[in-house]
């Protein structure tokens, strides 16, 4: 019996044509679903590791088989990868979070007499829909506004049902239904307020009620210019013929389409057609904001939560986030505007093009008010973000997860409730200090964390010892036995590969004290252990690695903001002692006007003489010594900050 062919021979027969690939768990799930201009070429980087995004090794670990299907460009690939995306909702491409229906305003332009609806249905054939409205309050807003600018019928009124049954049992005798409705139809409740047309009452005929559809159709897709200007004729033709009352009523719509644009910000001076889309993306998670704007004016903002963050890269969430919002809107613009160059930019800009019947582009703004609004879209987005995680408690469930995680992978009793994170900083062994955070509940608690100089005299940078001597200081039995440095932890974590690792292990051993320990390798974000010599690798975009690198990251933090203070604190003294005229007293004096070393800098002349006790003449000599210190080393200084240590 044959043997079965391994995944890599597989993939080397597949076509080198355009298309759609497929990889499938072992049950058949569809795991991740992607298009290619050369199938084969493109799925050869997945099974020999050339594809470099962090996901694709968990994702290749779990793949059994694959599918494609060939196509004939790669403008075809994208409509299928949409299609197929749509279908199997791939746990592994870029989706919405929650995946809920968003309302939608829709025209059911099959009908001789079409209402406008509101409405969460998938798009039907015969209608055409206006959104999608991330808020449903703003949707049926809308309507209301649409309704008093061009009187219209509504999906949810009786008597339009009523007409709408007599057409579809006459379809192709509109003159027969207005006959009918002008001699037995019942006048609806909005055809007397002034919403409605008079469809059920046979006041306006087919052909007219058109033109007004034609017109909201602009106004909604946010072309009020041309609109407006259908308005200004019809009313002044009806003040011609003498209808003031017609003239009034006219008059009042164009005064509620002129107040909309007064609440809305005029961003361009000509009447450009962009989307701009912004994103805020946090570890798995990530909030994406479209502005909509329509002759050059701002006409809506939609928000959305996507599934996908900071563990896939930028250009692929951009990507996968605009073909799918495309895919279910109709509202088209002449350009897109995103925050990163993408590799499929020109195949989204023809699928665009072809939808809309005329050139779309997508580019990168890289100045001007488009780069301007596309960072408002940003902060748009994670403003959205922020009032997702409240609205749903995700950062508590996802620390709760986290910590469960933790639990596993280190082979914990329990879940590291109080975790306390270590890390060293210096400049070549010069003002080493060490910091000390806690995380209590997955939570930084700010009360607990504590800062250490070291005493041990250094030469150099020498993070083994340093780590060594904070673990006696912290661990030793009379910290131990101080209220004021909380309970015992149940994990430590070290910022610092093995050698760090051991040298804490040894102090720990030496102290008697036995606590679960690992140190976190910023390289690769591997965590070592003390009872395996292979790293633990946390899985790309777990809860759990983003809480260690939370916690790895505020321990640097805390140390870097000790070692500068100290270092600065020492430069102003060293400095102030050079300058002839200065004493203790003067020194004092201007250490007291000026706390740091950054604000003495900063001084001018004026303010150096103001300090009490300071003669101008000792004021211009500080204010000169400074600058030419500033001068002399300011390469040395950079130099110094891209040589600092953390640890």
């Amino acid at each position: 019996m044959p043997d079965t062919p391994t995944l890599s021979e597989q993939v080397d027969r597949v076509p080198t044509d355009p298309g759609c690939y497929l990889w499938k768990g072992a049950t058949g799930e569809v795991l991740y679903v992607g298009k290619a201009k050369n199938l084969r070429a493109r799925m050869r980087q997945y099974v020999h590791g050339e594809d470099e995004r962090v996901k694709i090794p968990y994702m290749m670990d779990e793949v059994a088989s694959f599918d494609y299907v060939v196509v004939g460009s790669e403008h075809e690939a994208l409509v299928l990868e949409m299609n197929l995306i749509q279908q199997y909702h791939p746990r592994y491409n870029v989706d919405y979070k929650d995946d809920k229906s968003y309302p939608y305003i829709a025209i059911t332009k099959g009908d001789v007499f079409p209402a406008l609806k509101y409405t969460r249905e998938k798009h039907r054939p015969g209608t055409r829909y206006f959104g999608p409205y991330t808020d449903a309050r703003s949707a049926r807003e809308a309507i209301d506004i649409v309704r008093k600018v061009c009187p219209m019928c509504v999906a949810t009124c009786a008597e339009w049902r009523r007409v709408k049954r007599l057409a579809d049992s006459h379809p192709n005798d509109a003159a027969l239904i207005e006959m009918i409705c002008a001699s037995n139809g019942r006048p609806c409740f909005d055809y007397h307020v002034g919403r409605g047309p008079g469809v059920c009452a046979g006041e306006i005929t087919a052909e007219d009620y058109a033109e007004q559809i034609a017109g909201v159709e602009r106004f909604l897709s946010g072309h009020r210019g041309e609109f407006l200007d259908e308005l200004d004729a019809q009313m002044r033709a009806a003040a011609a013929e003498l209808d003031f009352e017609r003239a009034g009523r006219i008059k009042r719509r164009i005064e509620v389409i002129r107040g909309l644009d007064d609440t809305q910000q005029v961003v361009f001076p000509s009447a450009v057609d962009v989307d701009l889309m912004g994103f805020w993306r946090e570890e798995t998670i990530a909030g994406a904001c479209v502005f909509l704007v329509r002759e050059g004016r701002v006409v809506r903002t939609c928000e959305f939560i996507l599934d996908k963050g900071l563990d896939v890269p930028e250009e692929e969430l951009v990507s996968g986030f605009a073909k799918r919002y495309y895919d279910q809107t109709d509202d088209l613009p002449l350009e897109v505007d995103v925050p990163c160059e993408l590799a499929d930019a020109e195949a989204l800009a023809s699928w665009l093009a072809e939808r809309r019947g005329r050139k779309v582009v997508v580019r990168v703004p890289q100045r001007g008010e488009k780069a301007h609004l596309l960072q408002m879209a940003a902060n748009n987005a994670r403003h959205a973000l922020m009032r997702y995680e409240l609205r749903t408690g995700y950062e508590d469930k996802r620390t709760n997860e986290a910590l469960l995680q933790l639990e596993s992978a280190l082979a914990l009793d329990e879940p590291p409730m109080r975790i306390e994170c270590f890390d060293i900083s210096t400049i070549h062994g010069k003002h080493t200090v060490a910091s000390m955070v806690v995380f209590t509940g997955g939570k930084p608690d700010k009360s607990q964390y504590r800062r250490f100089k070291i005493r041990t005299p250094l030469d150099e940078a020498n993070d083994v010892v340093s780590m060594a001597e904070v673990m006696s200081r912290r661990y030793g039995p009379e910290r131990m036995a101080d209220e004021r440095f909380g309970r015992r932890p149940d994990l430590l974590i070290l910022d610092g590969g093995k050698p760090q690792l051991h040298a804490a292990q040894r102090q720990l051993a030496d102290l008697g004290v036995d606590i679960p320990l690992c140190g976190l390798a910023k390289s690769d974000e591997e965590l070592f252990v003390t009872w395996d010599d292979m790293p633990v690798v946390l899985p790309s975009g777990s809860a759990s690695l983003y809480l260690v690198k939370q916690v790895r990251d505020e321990a640097h933090r805390f140390a870097i903001t000790f070692h500068r203070e100290l270092r600065d604190k020492a430069m102003t003294v060293s400095i102030l002692d050079e300058i002839e005229g200065v004493g203790p007293k003067r020194k004092k004096a201007l250490r007291r006007a000026f706390p740091s070393m950054r604000r003495l800098r900063e001084a001018t002349l004026e303010q150096i003489e103001a300090v009490d006790g300071i003669p101008a003449e000792v004021a211009r000599e500080v204010y000169e010594t400074l600058r030419a210190w500033e001068a002399e080393l300011a390469d040395g200084r950079d130099r110094a900050e891209l040589g600092e240590q953390d640890g």
